[in-house]
């Protein structure tokens, strides 16, 4: 199943601020793990998240995310910090609710085994092989709520925490491969297209634009850990 990855080069390892791909992946974390609160789109709006989002390459993908996330934190409304009943948060949370959650079965869904697995199963085999991968590297997640472990919310923490602490172990040959084996085997691979469909079925520019940026994000670390993603079967 696995397949050989290329050894990732000291000059584009030292051309990386892991402490910005650190705070990139804690907000696609925040955003895509659980339904929107006010606080965290306030949030966002405050520090002008789109402002600071790197272009990379200036791939298209880049410059419409940035530009249609922007547009909503513009337009968002700040008196909503102390109401969680106005329309505009209830309008994020019912279009976070069909991409990602339900009741109905999700647009978009975040598991991986979902895309993996022909019966399109929750914690199917794939799953299995990742709570593996995990163990073997010692990778523990503190969740909120039961959650499967290919919730596309926890790849992002996962890398998280990798990327803080390859701010601080540039030459960790071990921990890179670490990122380069769980982008390749098991996130590479299906989340372009959770992504793909989040876009194709946001009703709301906050979701388009994330989608947008979160796909962009994950072709610069495949193209900077120079990592292919498995050629797997996609059941949606």
């Amino acid at each position: 199943m696995y397949s050989k990855v290329e050894s990732v080069s000291k000059l584009v390892l030292d051309s990386i601020d892991f402490i910005e791909y650190q705070g990139l992946a804690r907000i696609l974390h925040h955003c895509l793990i659980r339904y929107p609160e006010a606080e965290l789109v306030q949030g966002l709006k405050d520090c002008d998240v789109t402002s600071s989002w790197p272009k990379f390459a200036h791939r298209q993908q880049n410059d419409q995310g940035t530009v249609l996330l922007g547009e909503y934190l513009q337009g968002w409304n700040t008196a909503l910090v102390d109401s969680e009943n106005e329309e505009q948060l209830v309008e994020l949370k019912l279009d976070y609710g069909q991409l990602f959650f339900g009741p109905e079965e999700p647009n978009a869904v975040p598991q991986g085994s979902v895309y993996l697995s022909e019966e399109q199963l929750l914690n199917d085999r794939t799953t299995m092989l990742l709570m593996d991968f995990y163990r073997i590297h010692g990778v523990e997640l503190d969740v909120d709520y039961p959650q499967p472990l290919d919730h596309i919310g926890l790849f992002f923490a996962v890398l998280d925490q990798t990327f803080g602490r390859l701010d601080s172990e540039p030459d960790n040959n071990a921990l890179i491969r670490f990122t380069q084996e769980l982008l390749q085997q098991h996130f590479l691979p299906w989340a372009f297209r959770c992504f793909t469909l989040a876009n194709q079925h946001a009703t709301t520019d906050f979701y388009r634009g994330l989608s947008l940026l979160g796909s962009d994000f994950l072709t610069q670390l495949q193209q900077d850990f120079k990592t292919l993603p498995l050629d797997l079967r996609l059941y949606r």
